[in-house]
Formats: structure tokens, sequence, C-alpha cells
């Protein structure tokens, strides 16, 4: 943070999200350190969304008072599963129990914004115990939820159980998002983009900036960042990292100058995941140039297959094209 302070210092930070990870698990003196930095390094006393994700079982009374006190406004809990048995196929350290102490306790501290994110597709998971996940999320009545299907990542132990042989089949998979969107649709939950559900104005703005492809800083070892036309993310071994920080050096890995025809290329596919869609206006303002002119041939080839639809200044994925999205944007790549 001490390191970007005078590079950054022309910013107004008006979101801040803590996490991937678990920074729950410090202890409040240690997160009132991370606290203190932001406020010493950046100009921030105007934001507008301060985000900490909690897991489960690793928050007290004590360090959420200290979130409050430090200007965090939401909290959000990687529930994923309200079933026990499918919490320890993925590994979870909490249960169920667990969750709904430290989701209540959240409301006593005075949290009135709070995400949960859910899990689809796990092993062994039945209609019936992702049926039951949703009615216990929508029961809480959190403000918004995320919704994600299992991606077996390479590398990784559920990579070799399962790479040949998914853990759902793709009909109970399809079910589960389509239940999804149902459910929380009727629970009153718009969802403003492919994995996110919201309250009216519960819209995680931080998360919107990735889509909009607005410039956001990442600090930590592997944070990702887009500032000045140009994305980078720091390193992600431990001991090289720390020693770049001690010799003063930026532990800046890997860095990409984004050109012109791929800064247009991610507007269209990043802007696409949400449901609104991308503004032909902006886009215009963005680069100088006509959307249409530059991608008519995609945007058309789309429209004829019933994939895109365009509403006034907006072109966005209609139904059949959010279920096939990543065949849109492929178009634009």
């Amino acid at each position: 943070m001490e390191q970007w302070r005078d590079k950054v210092s022309a910013y107004e930070v008006d979101t801040i999200f803590i996490g991937g990870g678990t920074p729950s698990v410090l202890a409040a003196e240690e997160m009132e350190i991370v606290f203190q930095g932001i406020y010493d390094n950046f100009s921030v006393n105007g934001h507008k969304e301060f985000t900490v994700e909690c897991n489960p079982g690793t928050v007290t009374r004590e360090k959420f008072d200290l979130y409050r006190q430090a200007g965090v406004d939401r909290i959000s809990f990687g529930m994923q599963s309200a079933m026990e048995d499918e919490l320890k196929i993925l590994g979870r350290i909490h249960s169920y129990r667990d969750f709904l102490n430290s989701y209540h306790l959240a409301r006593k501290t005075g949290f009135d914004n709070i995400n949960i994110d859910l899990m689809s597709a796990i092993p062994k998971q039945s209609k019936q115990s992702y049926e039951n996940t949703l009615k216990c999320v929508t029961e809480l009545e959190p403000e918004h939820i995320s919704s994600y299907s299992l991606i077996i990542e390479e590398g990784t132990p559920f990579y070799e159980l399962y790479a040949e042989n998914p853990p759902v089949d793709e009909d109970t998979d399809r079910w589960m998002y389509e239940r999804t969107r149902e459910v929380l649709k009727n629970a009153g939950y718009e969802r403003y983009e492919i994995s996110n559900y919201a309250k009216e104005g519960k819209e995680c703005r931080h998360n919107l900036k990735y889509w909009k492809r607005e410039e956001y800083l990442g600090l930590g070892l592997g944070a990702s960042s887009l500032l000045s036309h140009t994305r980078f993310s720091n390193e992600r071994d431990m001991s090289l990292y720390q020693g770049q920080i001690d010799r003063g050096e930026y532990p800046v890995t890997e860095i990409e100058k984004l050109e012109r025809e791929e800064e247009k290329a991610e507007f269209m596919y990043l802007g696409l995941r949400c449901m609104k869609g991308v503004s032909m206006k902006r886009f215009q303002e963005c680069f100088g140039e006509n959307m249409e002119e530059c991608f008519g041939q995609e945007i058309s080839w789309c429209q004829s297959r019933g994939l895109l639809e365009k509403k006034g200044d907006f072109i966005s994925l209609t139904k059949r094209g959010i279920d096939v999205s990543n065949r849109v944007f492929e178009r634009f790549i």
C-alpha cells in the first residue's frame, strides 16, 4: 500500500473489497493494521461500498465491531451449501450451523448488506438437496446472492476424480441453473449478471467495475489490476513476493499493455455478462467509434440466432443468449 500511495494519489477510491482467500481468519488487531493502511495511503473517505469476505466460523463479535468502526458496510459469506455432507465433500471447515451463527451475528452487529455465495453441481448433490439450500438461503433474506456451478480445475484433487466423470450429469446441472433463476426471482432477487442476484439497489458496485472495465488496483499475493490501459498481476509465490517487497520492488510478474482492439473486445464480452448489456453511447465515449461499425457483423450474427437483442441504447443477451453466453463472447474475441 505504501509503495502504491504516490502512484495512485490522483485517484478517488469509491469501492473497497477485501477478499479472495479468507481475510476473516485475521485477528481483530491484525485486520486493524490493514484498515489503517488503506486509510493512510489512499483517498477513500468518499467510498460508497466496503466489502469484507468472511468464512463462517471465523468471525466474532469483536471482529464485526471492528469492521463496522472501519467503515465496512458489506459482508460476503461463502456458505456454498446448507447440506453438511456437501460441505464436507468441498473441504469446507464450517458447518451449516456455523454459517447461521455467523450470519445472525453479522445482522446483530448492524450489517444490512450481506451477500451469500452458493454452489451447484457439487459431487453427490441432488435436485432435492439443492432445492433445500435455495430455500434456506431465501428464508434468510440476504441482500445479494452469488450462485456458481462448481468448476473442476486441472491440478486439483477434484480434477483427478471427476475430469472424465462429471459429479453431476448435464441435465441435473441445467435444472439447478434454471431452478436458481426461478426461485430467486420469486423471492424478489433481480438477476443483474449471469451469476449474481440482488434486491433492488443492492448490486455489488465493486464487481460491476470488473464487468464495466473500470480501473481497479489489486494489492497482495497474486492480486490483479487494471490501470492506465494495462493489466498486471502480482507474484503468487509468497517467499518471492515478500523478498521483492523487502527490497522496495513492485512484486508484479505479469504485465499486459492492452491494445485498442483488445479493449474494445473486452468492453463487449465483459459488459455482456450484465443483464443490462453494453451501452452504445458509452462505447462511443470510450473509443470514439460506433459500436455497430466495429462489431456490426458479430452483433448481426448473434441477433439472427436469437442470442442478442437491442433495447434503446443497450445491446444485451437474450434468455437463449445467456444459456450459451460463452458462444456469444467468443464472437468478440
